[in-house]
C-alpha cells in the first residue's frame, strides 16, 4: 500500500495533480506542517517512472521538514516535482500555480533543479505562496542558489576546522561535483578563499571552462567521486552516495549541497566507519531556504539573511562535536535533532 512505502514516514498529504488542459502532470508532497506551512521548492526533472518521482517527492519532502526545523523557521516541509515528460510553458506553470492556489497556503513554493526565477513570476500570476521572486535594493530572497552555496562554503570550512584543524581552506583540496548555480557559486567561493578545486559536472564544456578560470582541474564525471582529496563536495543530484561509492571515495570530508546524498538509512554509518565526516545534507545546504523565507515571510532584508546563514557553521560544529561525543553518525545526530523539533 501506499502507507506501507519505505520513504512515506507519516506525510501529511501528498496531492498528484494531472491537468488534461495544460498537459502538467505533477507531485506536491507534505511532510510535515507542525511548525507552519510546509516550505520547499519546486523540480522539473525526467524520471524513469512515476514510482521514482513519487520517491523523490517523498525523500525531498521530509528533508524540507528537517531542514527548516534545523535552520529555526517557523516552516514545515513540503516538495513538487513536476514531471518533465510533457509540455513546458506558461499554461504549465500557471496550472501548477492553480494547484498551489487550492491547498490554501498549506504549501509554499521556491525555486528547485530544473526552475529559474522567471518560473516564479509565472507561478506567481495564480498564487502568492511562492518565493524566489526576482529582488532588488538589498531586499531578501530572490534566486535562492547563491545563498545555498554561502551556507555551503561555510559549513565546508567547519568540517575542515573539525577534521582537520585548519582554520583557513588555503591549499585544502576540493573535489566539487555539479557545477550548476550552486556548485558554480560555491567553486568561485574555494577559489577565492584559496582552495585546490578539482572540478567535474555532467556537462564536461562546463567543468573545463570553470577549471581554466578558476586555476583548478577538470575531471570526467564518473571519476570525481575516486578522486583522492581532502573534501568531497556532492552538488548535484542525490542519493550519491551508496555502499560501493563510499568504499571507493579518499576524502576525509564530504560536504555540498546536493539533497539527499545518503541512498539509505545505513550509508551514514558507513561514512562514519571509514572515518569520513559527513556534514548532514539538509544542514548544510539550508541557506537557499533561509533567504526565501524571509522574502516570504516579510522578515529582515538581505543583510539579516546573511546573519541566519552564517550560524549554519556553528549548527555544524555542535553536530560534529555531539557525534565525536556519543559515537553516532552524523546524520543521525541531525536527524534526532530535527524530529524533535517537528513533535516526532
Amino acid at each position: 500500500m501506499f502507507f506501507d512505502l519505505p520513504n512515506f514516514d507519516a506525510h501529511e498529504a501528498v496531492h498528484f495533480v494531472n491537468d488534461r488542459v495544460s498537459g502538467l502532470r505533477a507531485i506536491i508532497a507534505m511532510h510535515s506542517t507542525h511548525l507552519g506551512p510546509a516550505a520547499g521548492g519546486c523540480r522539473w526533472w525526467t524520471y524513469a517512472d512515476d514510482g521514482a518521482a513519487l520517491t523523490d517527492a517523498l525523500r525531498l519532502s521530509r528533508g524540507m521538514s528537517y531542514k527548516n526545523a534545523m535552520a529555526g523557521l517557523p516552516l514545515g516541509g513540503g516538495k513538487a516535482v513536476l514531471l518533465k515528460d510533457g509540455p513546458r510553458g506558461d499554461a504549465t506553470l500557471e496550472a501548477f500555480g492553480d494547484a498551489i492556489e487550492s491547498l490554501g497556503g498549506r504549501y509554499v513554493t521556491a525555486e528547485d533543479v530544473g526552475m529559474t526565477d522567471h518560473d516564479m513570476t509565472v507561478i506567481a500570476r495564480r498564487t502568492r505562496h511562492v518565493s524566489g521572486l526576482p529582488v532588488s535594493g538589498g531586499a531578501a530572497g530572490g534566486n535562492p542558489g547563491p545563498s545555498t552555496a554561502e551556507g555551503v562554503f561555510l559549513g565546508i570550512r567547519a568540517a575542515v576546522a573539525h577534521k582537520l584543524g585548519r582554520h583557513d581552506l588555503g591549499n585544502v583540496h576540493v573535489a566539487l561535483q555539479g557545477l550548476g548555480s550552486v556548485g558554480g557559486a560555491l567553486a568561485e567561493k574555494l577559489a577565492v578563499a584559496g582552495a585546490r578545486l578539482t572540478l567535474a559536472d555532467i556537462d564536461a564544456d562546463k567543468a573545463r571552462a570553470y577549471a581554466a578560470r578558476l586555476g583548478g582541474t577538470a575531471v570526467a564525471n564518473s571519476e570525481i567521486m575516486t578522486t583522492a582529496a581532502d573534501v568531497f563536495s556532492p552538488n548535484a543530484l542525490g542519493a550519491g552516495l551508496t555502499e560501493a561509492s563510499i568504499a571507493a571515495l579518499d576524502v576525509a570530508i564530504v560536504a555540498g549541497a546536493a539533497n539527499n546524498q545518503l541512498a539509505t538509512a545505513e550509508d551514514g554509518a558507513r561514512l562514519a566507519a571509514r572515518g569520513i565526516l559527513y556534514a548532514p545534507d539538509y544542514v548544510i545546504n539550508a541557506g537557499g531556504i533561509i533567504n526565501v523565507a524571509a522574502e516570504y515571510l516579510g522578515e529582515g532584508d538581505a543583510a539579516a539573511v546573511a546573519q541566519a546563514i552564517a550560524r549554519i557553521e556553528g549548527r555544524l560544529a555542535d553536530i560534529f562535536a555531539e557525534a565525536e561525543r556519543s559515537g553516532v553518525p552524523t546524520d543521525a545526530v541531525a536527524d534526532a535533532m530535527a524530529r524533535r523539533l517537528i513533535g516526532r
